[in-house]
């Protein structure tokens, strides 16, 4: 039977936050400016018509429509369509097992989320998006968030609470049908798989031959485990001190890893991608097995500081050094279709390009996975699901801002392919004029210069680009000219960092997806701390990634322009499968006239990923076409001719394999999404038809013991609460001892 649309006046007061008498003046007025703010800033950048205008605008436009997306639309949807049960237990409290499920501070867990969905989307594909000009993909980066993204995690993470932490997939094939469920748990599976070895390509390219970047990334390791013992053996609950000593170290290995790449010890770390893909296996296995307090959640929390706290000083330098955005709000490239950076329309490839910041599939994963074994309180949903999403999308906003500093000509000759305009600042100079955007070749090598790298050309993938943005902003504060370089360097292992959190994490959610897979053939893999199903699915998963990753530094085309498309589109037809389970379950339990909060994304999303799919398979256009590639490539070694940027036959056949597994992984993404559709339509429909038909799969009711603030900082009423508890026990207190 579908659950009850209201419970009573008891579970809305059980909710902090729920909105409850009329706000004050303060409060009104407050607000009234910050609207203002947010409205000013997307009225100036919709009225420049070519004229070079602040950066500071852009911050104003994203950071006001988060702040009233946040406090009135995300309460709305809290309150009054999920109801949120403050008095409800959540499986970390009920059961805790010290491994995957354990109640953990807000603050934790806010950090743990944030740094699991953050990862190489919102920094790579917004500088990517850059070539279309900066209105676009800003556009989409905040509208697409407030109403798709940090809904859909938001909206995920409650329904996966309320189901023991189910995974996306099982979810699927509980709610949906034994059809649409299977297609959906081989998909998400599959997906999952290929997101993670972009990710870790991204990295393995960002810390290749950088002894700073291996060192200090390295030292986040043992520092979490430290940071781990000490909260759970040595000073449990001791959020702020661990904290406060957990960032000094992790600033003394920034710093530290400078002193080590220039010392005899830089060799012991400069690395090749090959072995570094090795230890990222290993890295990969070991965090998906160890206890969750470990590793997991304490070295999350920690790059969190690191994360949040580079983007907001970032975010202060604009203001203060208030660069002008460079780019075009709009590029011919976005009519035709021919940029050098990706090839393709503004629709549909703007949306696909600009996966994470705005709706990111992989987000769904992590909040049917580690978050919903952890969190404390229902009422936490809000902050961690639509928080932490809002603040990646201020990431993807900066990471386009910093993309559309720097001159466009610059901009072009990083992000174009060497077979595009060739392998000399002259042969770039030219071929970038031919763009419509001059540099000249002294120009180019003067960039190089400042930062201390022998060629920028072609540092495709997106970072090298936003870490000479980052570089630009952070000079113009601190140190000038002089000192572009170390900020280049430091924001270069930052990316690093930033993405690695999201590896981790993403392997553990594909080992709770796969154990919850086999689980329906052999019951045992069901319990997801069953030693021999931990070890045998995270080996399968590392595996399974450390394939694709192994294929894509070997690529000759260059592993992230073959992977990121693929990653994008199976990224966003993820995003379908879980705006699909969340409207159907939003059905099935009786919230019907809510349904459009999930719906409408939904079909938006599956309109623009499909069209974008049928593109990348059926385009005759090679630059497009997977299939199209492969043919040209396949042409080229019948008639015994070597294609350029393939050095060799073994080359051309590497690209022929690729492009055609490429090609067929995006084609069988798309059927299956389709499969889940169509099933997830019918079970909707007959939801509607007959509500008594519908059944849940929810576990039951249990009053929760644990009493813990739903917001970052707590109200009034909740101190109150707080103090009448008792001692303090993870950031949160218990009420009376639980049984």
């Amino acid at each position: 039977m579908p659950e009850p649309e209201a419970t009573g006046t008891e579970r809305d007061a059980a909710s902090p936050g729920s909105t409850s008498g009329s706000p004050s003046p303060r409060s009104i007025a407050a607000w009234v400016l910050v609207g203002l703010v947010g409205a000013i800033g997307w009225g100036v950048l919709a009225l420049s018509r070519g004229e070079e205008i602040s950066a500071a605008w852009l911050l104003a436009a994203a950071l006001g429509s988060y702040a009233i997306a946040y406090r009135f639309y995300a309460r709305f949807i809290a309150d009054r369509v999920l109801k949120v049960d403050a008095s409800r237990a959540t499986p970390a409290e009920r059961l805790d097992n010290g491994v995957d499920f354990h109640p953990t501070d807000r603050r934790v867990l806010f950090g743990h989320h944030f740094a699991a969905v953050a990862g190489a989307g919102p920094l790579v594909g917004p500088v990517l998006a850059a070539q279309m000009g900066y209105l676009p993909g800003t556009i989409w980066i905040v509208a697409g968030v407030i109403f798709a993204g940090a809904v859909q995690d938001m909206v995920t993470l409650f329904f996966s609470t309320r189901r023991d932490g189910r995974s996306l997939g099982q979810m699927a094939r509980d709610e949906i049908g034994p059809v649409g469920g299977a297609a959906a748990l081989i998909a998400v599976f599959a997906i999952m798989i290929i997101l993670l070895a972009v990710l870790a390509l991204v990295i393995v390219n960002a810390l290749a031959h950088s002894p700073w970047g291996v060192f200090s990334i390295g030292m986040t390791i043992p520092i979490a485990v430290f940071m781990g013992f000490y909260l759970r053996v040595l000073r449990p609950g001791r959020v702020t001190e661990v904290s406060v000593i957990g960032v000094a170290l992790l600033l003394l290995a920034i710093v530290a890893g400078g002193w080590v790449a220039e010392s005899s010890f830089a060799d012991t770390f400069t690395l090749e991608k090959e072995t570094l893909v090795i230890w990222m296996v290993v890295y990969g296995f070991l965090a998906s097995v160890l206890p969750v307090w470990m590793l997991l959640a304490p070295r999350d929390y920690l790059s969190t500081f690191m994360k949040v706290g580079t983007i907001a000083l970032l975010a202060i330098g604009v203001v203060i050094a208030m660069p002008t955005l460079k780019m075009p709000s709009v590029t011919d490239f976005a009519a035709r279709g021919d940029g050098p950076v990706f090839a393709g329309s503004m629709f549909p490839f703007v949306f696909i390009t600009i996966a994470c910041g705005a709706l990111s599939g992989f987000h769904a994963l992590v909040s049917s996975g580690t978050t919903p074994k952890m969190i404390q309180k229902e009422t936490q949903v809000r902050m961690i699901g639509y928080g932490a999403m809002l603040t990646e999308s201020f990431v993807a906003v900066m990471a386009i801002i910093a993309a559309c500093i720097i001159e466009p000509g610059l901009f072009f000759a990083v992000n174009s392919p060497g077979g595009v305009i060739g392998t000399t600042v002259e042969s770039a100079s030219q071929a970038v004029t031919n763009f419509g955007f001059a540099i000249s070749p002294e120009a180019l090598a003067q960039a190089a210069k400042d930062v201390e790298e022998a060629s920028l050309l072609s540092r495709t993938g997106g970072a090298p680009t936003f870490a000479l943005g980052m570089s630009e902003i952070f000079s113009a504060v601190v140190g000038g000219a002089g000192m572009k370089a170390f900020w280049y360097h430091f924001a270069i292992m930052f990316e690093a960092l930033f993405i690695l959190t999201t590896l981790d994490a993403g392997t553990r959610v594909g080992r709770f997806m796969l154990q919850d897979t086999l689980g329906n053939v052999h019951k045992s893999f069901k319990d997801v701390s069953w030693k021999p199903g931990v070890w045998f699915a995270s080996a399968i998963v590392v595996a399974g990634w450390g394939y694709f990753l192994w294929v894509g530094i070997k690529d000759p085309l260059g592993g992230i322009n073959q992977l990121f498309p693929l990653f994008g589109i199976a990224n966003q037809l993820l995003a379908a499968v879980a705006l699909a389970v969340c409207t159907t379950l939003l059905i099935k339990s009786g919230r019907l006239r809510w349904a459009w909060v999930t719906g409408v994304p939904l079909v938006w999303d599956a309109t623009v990923t499909l069209t974008a799919s049928y593109q990348k398979i059926f385009s005759e256009d090679v630059k497009v076409g997977f299939f199209a590639q492969r043919d040209k490539y396949q042409a080229g070694i019948d008639a015994d001719k070597v294609l350029a940027p393939a050095k060799n036959m073994d080359d051309m056949h590497t690209v022929v394999t690729n492009a055609t597994v490429d090609g067929v992984l995006c084609a069988l993404f798309a059927l299956l999404i389709i499969v889940v559709l169509a099933d997830a339509a019918r079970t909707c429909l007959k939801a509607v038809r007959d509500p008594g038909s519908a059944t849940l799969s929810e576990t039951p009711w249990t009053e929760s013991k644990i009493v813990a603030p739903a917001g970052l900082i707590a109200t009034a009423e909740e101190r109150a609460e707080l103090a009448a508890a008792g001692p303090e026990a993870g950031g949160g207190h218990v009420k009376e001892p639980v049984a």
